[in-house]
């Protein structure tokens, strides 16, 4: 048997998913050297991909269609994902995700309903944990839409419920969690790569609202209808994460769950670390490679773990900018493969073959 390379790129944002990335770099590395055995681990912070990096780690995972309420009020078709554990992952991109949306912001209704739609189907398939990304969310609304979903009422002084979105809390008095669902008896974490508080400066409104399309005026309301919230809801404003997807993050943390660091729980969670240990290299990747990219990111921590196992290091990117440091890894750029990173972004899978044909053809024996 030929030597073991490990692929665990994250994905390639708004062109190529990180199991659609892998395969095509394992493509490309197999027509070099077709003998060589390669183990895909596609890698995700808790944003898009959660599922599919599951979904491939763990072949006999099995997928749950489920049809929820999409961010802008719409029903989309979703899947949540069965582990041979028991475990439910669920992610809050293909449920409730800022992709759904088109480039169509809807900044004071877009809603995390459709993503507790989906936490309450798995709990009512009767998970016994739940993994949850929440990565790529496109609303501002604490996590309400999706603790509604989970049984929780949120209403005005008058006992209707509030509309949806950054919108409800502006009519927001009152909150009743007597019907609450509780939490599977594993429990539930939380995979986020932000540390972001609710509130303030650094809070979910002022630092992501704007990609969300929110305007100054609406940030700031935004921001005293979260703190609103933390004073019916009572769970830790400050939490590192709670400002996470829009506080989605404070909402789940209020219900009682765990959150953690995305890239490092899912590695552990599928198994990376193990299928690391014997591999003689390891090629790892992102949309961007940057000097960001060594402090804290995906292919950071796929590095170090490759480094401590002794296997070399490979980063595949879309591109990789002047101050990437690359003094110890082999680094392929897409950009620099194509011509052109309009060239390069047109057929991202082609590229991703070229560049892992290019690392293949550049790999020797004991080198």
């Amino acid at each position: 048997m030929g030597t073991k390379i490990v692929i665990a790129p994250d994905s390639f944002k708004g062109t190529c998913a990180a199991g659609d990335a892998a395969r095509a770099i394992a493509e490309g590395w197999a027509s070099v050297r077709p003998d060589d055995r390669l183990v895909l681990r596609p890698m995700a912070d808790g944003g898009e991909g959660t599922v599919d990096a599951f979904a491939i780690a763990i072949p006999t995972a099995e997928r749950m269609r489920v049809r929820v309420t999409g961010p802008a009020g719409l029903p989309v078709d979703a899947s949540w994902l069965l582990l041979p554990d028991g475990t439910g992952v669920v992610e809050i991109a293909s449920t409730s995700g800022i992709e759904l949306l088109h480039n169509a912001l809807r900044p004071r209704d877009a809603s995390t309903l459709g993503f507790g739609q989906a936490i309450r189907a798995a709990l009512d398939h009767g998970v016994k944990r739940l993994i949850l990304g929440i990565g790529s969310s496109a609303s501002t609304d604490g996590g309400i839409g999706a603790l509604t979903a989970l049984g929780a009422r949120f209403t005005d002084a008058y006992d209707v419920s509030v509309p949806p979105g950054a919108a409800g809390f502006e009519e927001l008095a009152k909150v009743d969690l007597t019907r609450l669902h509780p939490l599977p008896e594993g429990g539930a974490v939380v995979l986020t790569d932000v540390t972001n508080p609710l509130t303030g400066p650094r809070g979910a409104a002022a630092v992501f609202g704007p990609q969300k399309g929110l305007d100054p005026d609406q940030i700031a309301r935004a921001d005293e209808g979260l703190a609103l919230l933390a004073t019916l809801l009572g769970a830790d404003p400050a939490a590192p994460g709670a400002g996470a997807a829009g506080g989605t993050g404070y909402g789940l943390l209020a219900w009682g769950a765990r959150l953690a660091g995305g890239a490092a729980e899912i590695g552990e969670l599928t198994g990376l670390p193990a299928a690391v240990a014997d591999a003689a290299v390891v090629i790892t990747g992102e949309g961007s490679y940057d000097g960001q990219s060594a402090a804290g990111k995906t292919p950071a921590y796929v590095a170090a773990l490759a480094r401590e196992a002794g296997a070399r290091v490979a980063v595949v990117a879309g591109r990789i900018s002047a101050d990437a440091d690359t003094h110890d890894l082999d680094a392929v750029s897409l950009t620099a493969l194509a011509g052109s990173a309009e060239a390069a972004m047109t057929d991202t899978q082609a590229w991703l073959r070229a560049a892992g044909a290019q690392l293949a053809a550049n790999h020797r024996e004991g080198a």
